[in-house]
């Protein structure tokens, strides 16, 4: 089977098994993650096969819908690659990514490193910021019926991986635990260069959300 074979069938299977899920981590999530490594990768000495992979699987059974468990994604990505006989090497390292792509409260300590999982974990948080990241984070705040913005409850900016996984504060509170910090998380250049321009979105959005809830404009 070539690459684009590979990359097709990919793409059919990460549809099928994201059909019935939450609007900011589906089809169009990964969709969005894969365009976005496509075009950092252009700008980067990368193997394009496994950022392709590692874009299109890293979701595949995001642990929040999981009960917590991390390890279904891993697994289900493994079985998927070696159903399609894919080399141990490129499997091995698709895994490695998934495992290591999530923020978890910022504390997480990566234990793999490469090209290719700075690129695709830039894509994946590119997602999270800008226009689409305000969509996504008040469509999972309403996912999991969550307050827009409560003045009284405060943003707790530190959080250990196990607080952020059961973290249930406001949505507003999340731009300040996780969104607006992306910015000086990134990897590549050309992910900071585009971050930039989604974060300086957010502090308008913000501005404004602010002007409204307090009856000024």
């Amino acid at each position: 089977m070539n690459t684009s074979e590979l990359i097709n069938k990919t793409i059919d299977f990460v549809k099928e098994k994201l059909n019935d899920a939450e609007g900011g981590h589906d089809w169009f999530h990964i969709e969005r993650v894969y365009k976005n490594a496509l075009l950092i990768a252009k700008e980067t000495d990368c193997d394009l096969t496994i950022v392709s992979l590692g874009a299109l699987l890293h979701d595949i059974a995001d642990s929040k819908f999981h009960n917590g468990d991390e390890t279904i994604g891993p697994k289900t990505a493994r079985a998927f690659l070696e159903a399609e006989n894919v080399s141990e090497d490129i499997i091995q390292h698709v895994v490695n990514i998934i495992e290591n792509i999530s923020y978890k409260g910022g504390n997480f300590e990566k234990k793999f490193s490469s090209v290719e999982l700075d690129i695709v974990q830039d894509a994946d948080r590119l997602d999270a910021i800008g226009a689409i990241g305000v969509a996504r984070a008040f469509n999972y705040g309403g996912f999991k019926n969550r307050a827009l913005y409560n003045p009284e409850i405060a943003p707790i900016t530190n959080m250990t991986k196990e607080e952020y996984k059961k973290n249930n504060a406001p949505t507003i509170n999340h731009f300040y635990e996780k969104l607006l910090l992306l910015k000086n998380k990134m990897n590549t250049e050309k992910g900071k260069e585009i971050a930039a321009q989604r974060h300086h979105f957010m502090e308008t959005f913000l501005a404004q959300f602010y002007a409204e809830w307090e009856g000024v404009k």
